[in-house]
């Protein structure tokens, strides 16, 4: 698998069976293609549904009101339903969303996210990321380790406007599994063929080395 598929892999991984899970744009909603065998979670969208189901099949007819967050035609599973943004941002400022999963521009050891914006860029808004980040039970991050130019974007410090402040939990990249705790920061898995020396030195965030670290992929 590419290093996409391995990070849409390894997240899924957190969910439980019967969490609702709220999948962000981008690289989340590759998510729901790989969901461990027996859970079964039902997916979120702070749109207003619950219960997609992935992209159509070839062939399968789609209803074009039915998208996921990032406005992409989805299947609704039986059972799922739709509702009006009211509802909707009840559900998430009431601490309902079991894991919300987004993409970042920068995170930091404080457990801070910044993904919304970056200054002199036109942006739509922030949209549900802040109330999502805030009001979800678990916050996972899946990004690339480092930027399109090579710099870390786990830093010890966000330098971007903050979409939140310490509500990160988990951040998982092609390289490896870290989870925030109140120590810091401990690399707890690595991607195959990564050494904790590469992590260290393109992550700027200060990181704990526990003694045994574990493997994203699991046997």
């Amino acid at each position: 698998m590419d290093k996409r598929e391995l990070i849409a892999y390894r997240t899924a991984r957190f969910f439980k069976d019967g969490d609702l899970v709220n999948l962000g744009i981008g690289m989340p909603t590759a998510c729901i293609k790989y969901l461990p065998e027996g859970v079964d979670v039902w997916i979120d969208s702070e749109n207003g549904v619950i219960g997609l189901n992935g992209a159509p099949e070839e062939g399968e007819e789609a209803d074009p009101n039915v998208v996921d967050a990032a406005g992409a035609v989805s299947r609704l599973r039986t059972g799922g339903c739709c509702f009006d943004s009211f509802t909707s941002f009840g559900l998430i400022r009431g601490g309902h969303v079991a894991v919300t999963v987004l993409g970042a521009y920068e995170v930091d050891q404080e457990g801070n996210l910044a993904n919304w914006t970056v200054p002199g860029k036109t942006v739509a808004g922030m949209g549900g990321a802040m109330d999502l980040v805030s009001g979800a039970q678990s916050v996972i991050i899946m990004t690339d380790h480092c930027d399109k130019k090579g710099n870390p974007k786990i830093l010890k410090r966000c330098t971007l406007p903050l979409t939140a402040a310490g509500e990160v939990d988990y951040i998982v990249t092609e390289l490896c599994v870290i989870h925030r705790t109140d120590k810091g920061l401990v690399l707890e898995e690595l991607a195959p063929d990564v050494t904790v020396e590469e992590v260290i030195s393109k992550t700027d965030a200060v990181l704990i080395i526990p003694e045994e670290i574990g493997s994203m992929i699991k046997e």
